[in-house]
């Protein structure tokens, strides 16, 4: 089944993503694997500590070759990571200044990735836990400036808080199109940060729905819910992510499941349903 696309400023985007985190040697195999189950959409870093960037860039090339996919069909999202982020095997001058750091990693993901232009290019996260520092301005500043450029389409940040996102899109050029965020539901799903986005215009994408909410896979309500539509626990949360309009990602390396999560695109649940798992832990 194709994942099904919304437009965000002009950019077809995939509402579901396939998440390269994490891979190592097997990241070409499954990215490759993902592509052919029928995601379109693949997140990746130029982050060597956690990410295999080229690897990710020679299964789509594989892919495109294959007949599978075509470079207009795809949508890829990379980042770009500040020092503290890396072990020693990094992309950039460490000595350079930020925006130059910015500059170099772009170079080379689009090495890594084989294309021209990156689809959504993400600050992987402020340099800081609270507020944005001179850094992180001076990293969205060159961000910014790439996407003038035309070497991304789109804008991203991950990992933030909702001060963070809020200073953000009050004072930058380039407002983020994208918010990608660890999303708990014994927070709420992040439901503060996620008004935000939808106040700014921004979509948010959330990692970790599953590995991050094993009290709320086993809670009656939900196990209710997926008794009903006799689906998976699994399943019931990445559909319930579509229907709050989210991006959910899933980095599952099971071919059956890769056909599972994007099953979930065949239904919907019902709106008091949603209501339901969106307050499911915190009342």
């Amino acid at each position: 089944m194709r994942v099904q696309n919304r437009s965000i400023n002009g950019v077809s985007v995939p509402c579901f993503l396939y998440g390269t985190a994490w891979k190592e040697d097997e990241t070409e195999r499954l990215t490759g694997l993902a592509l052919r189950a029928g995601f379109r959409g693949i997140d990746t870093a130029n982050q060597r500590k956690h990410y295999r960037e080229s690897a990710v860039g020679s299964a789509v090339s594989a892919a495109i070759r294959a007949g599978v996919v075509t470079r207009r069909e795809l949508f890829l999202q990379t980042k770009f990571t500040f020092r503290d982020g890396h072990d020693h095997r990094l992309p950039y001058d460490p000595n350079s200044p930020v925006a130059t750091q910015v500059e170099q990693s772009l170079t080379s993901s689009l090495e890594h990735l084989g294309i021209e232009a990156i689809d959504s290019y993400v600050l992987h996260g402020p340099s800081r836990r609270e507020g944005l520092s001179p850094s992180d301005w001076e990293a969205w500043r060159a961000m910014e400036a790439i996407c003038d450029s035309g070497r991304t389409r789109l804008l991203g940040v991950s990992n933030v808080s909702l001060d963070q996102i809020a200073a953000l899109c009050k004072r930058a050029r380039i407002k983020p199109h994208f918010v990608q965020n660890r999303c708990y539901a014994a927070r709420g799903w992040d439901r503060e940060i996620r008004r935000c986005c939808e106040a700014n215009g921004a979509v948010y994408q959330r990692f970790s729905l599953l590995t991050g909410n094993r009290a709320a896979l086993g809670h009656p309500t939900l196990l209710r819910i997926s008794e009903r539509y006799g689906r998976t626990p699994a399943q019931i949360i990445f559909r319930f992510a579509l229907d709050a309009r989210m991006i959910p990602l899933t980095g599952t390396t099971d071919s059956s499941h890769m056909t599972a999560d994007l099953d979930v695109l065949a239904f919907n649940l019902d709106p008091v349903e949603v209501t339901r798992i969106e307050t499911l832990l915190t009342g």
